[in-house]
């Protein structure tokens, strides 16, 4: 029986990617949040709106 093709845990494929540094840049940046804050808000306002 050949165990090359059994799935091992705790192999580096079954660990989130590293973020970039950018993407760390922008979860962290206060503008970037307000900006994304406000757009889900007018998203929200124009469902609530519609029904």
């Amino acid at each position: 029986m050949n165990n090359d093709n059994q799935m091992r845990p705790y192999e580096q494929e079954f660990f989130a990617p590293k973020p970039t540094p950018f993407s760390l840049h922008i979860r962290v940046n206060p503008i970037w949040q307000l900006v994304r804050f406000l757009v889900l808000n007018i998203k929200m306002l124009i469902l609530v709106r519609k029904h």
